[in-house]
C-alpha cells in the first residue's frame, strides 16, 4: 500500500487500538515516509513514441552518447528538504526564508561512458531561448570541451538533448547541424521521459550532497561552488554505472509499454 497511512496499514491487517505513535515506532524499522514523485502524465501518443524510441535505440553503444540537461538551484533548496528527527526537548534549528527560494543559479553538464562534462554556469539573468542556449554551447560546451576530442571520438559521439523549446528549435536544430551535430548524431527524444536520461541522477546526487543537513546558501556564487564541488566528488565509475544502466531502462520501456519506469 504506497503512500498508506499508518493506520490504513494496520487496518489493513485487521489491527485497531493501537497509538499511532506505536504504529510509526512499527513500521520506522520496514519502512520509510515518502513522497509522491511528481512526473508529467503520458498519454497513449507518449507511450508509443517512447516505445519507438528505445526500439531504435535498443542496439546503441550508449558508452558514445553523451547525455546532457540543465539544473536549476537555489538557495534554499526545494521544499521539504529540511525535514528531520530530533530529539526530544531539542529546538528546531531556524531557516531563513528567501523570496522565490533566493533566486537561482541554471546549470547544464553532460555525461558520457565515465566522464563529466562541465558542470557549466548559465549567465545569471540569461534566459535560454534559442539563440542563447546555442551561444553558451558555443561558449562552454564546444570550446572547453569538445574541440579538444579526437577525429574519431566526434566521428562516433551521439549528442542527447531533450525536447526544451531552446534545444528543438529550428534555430538550435540547424546550429548544431552546422557544428556536425546532426542526423543520426543528434538523437531523437521522445515526449515526457526524464526518467529515460541518466543525467537526471546525477542532479540528484548533487542536490542531496548540496543540500544535506538542511544546508542553506546566502549567495549565488556559494551554491554554484557548492555545485562544482559536488560534482567533482562523483567519481568515474558512478557516472559509468548511470550511462551503462540505458540498456536495461530501455528494455523497461519496452517490457512497461511505454509507461513510466524506476529510477
Amino acid at each position: 500500500m504506497p503512500l498508506a497511512t499508518s493506520l490504513a496499514i494496520f487496518q489493513s491487517c485487521n489491527i485497531t487500538g493501537v497509538p499511532k505513535s506505536t504504529r510509526c515506532a512499527i513500521l520506522r524499522d520496514m519502512a520509510k515516509v515518502r513522497k509522491a514523485e511528481r512526473r508529467p502524465p503520458l498519454n497513449k501518443t507518449h507511450k508509443l513514441k517512447r516505445q519507438d524510441w528505445a526500439k531504435k535505440y535498443l542496439k546503441t553503444d550508449f558508452s558514445k552518447v553523451l547525455w546532457t540537461d540543465e539544473m536549476r538551484v537555489s538557495l534554499d533548496g526545494p521544499d521539504g528538504w529540511a525535514r528531520g528527527w530530533i530529539g526530544k526537548g531539542q529546538r528546531a534549528p531556524v531557516r531563513l526564508r528567501h523570496q522565490q527560494g533566493g533566486g537561482g543559479v541554471l546549470v547544464w553538464a553532460g555525461i558520457i561512458k565515465d566522464e563529466l562534462v562541465g558542470p557549466f554556469r548559465v549567465e545569471d539573468g540569461v534566459k535560454l531561448n534559442s539563440q542563447s542556449y546555442c551561444q553558451f554551447l558555443e561558449d562552454t560546451f564546444f570550446k572547453q570541451w569538445y574541440r579538444k576530442k579526437s577525429a574519431s571520438f566526434k566521428k562516433n559521439m551521439i549528442f542527447m538533448q531533450d525536447n526544451a523549446p531552446s534545444h528543438a528549435s529550428k534555430y538550435s536544430t540547424a546550429w548544431l547541424a552546422r557544428k556536425g551535430i546532426k542526423e543520426e548524431k543528434l538523437m531523437t527524444w521522445p515526449p515526457c521521459s526524464p526518467d529515460l536520461n541518466p543525467i537526471e541522477n546525477l542532479w540528484s546526487i548533487i542536490k542531496c550532497e548540496i543540500y544535506k543537513e538542511g544546508k542553506q546558501y546566502t549567495s549565488l556564487n556559494s551554491v554554484w561552488e557548492a555545485v562544482v564541488a559536488a560534482a567533482r566528488n562523483v567519481d568515474g565509475e558512478h557516472i559509468k554505472t548511470l550511462t551503462e544502466s540505458m540498456d536495461g531502462r530501455l528494455l523497461s520501456v519496452l517490457a512497461k509499454k511505454g509507461g513510466y519506469i524506476g529510477r
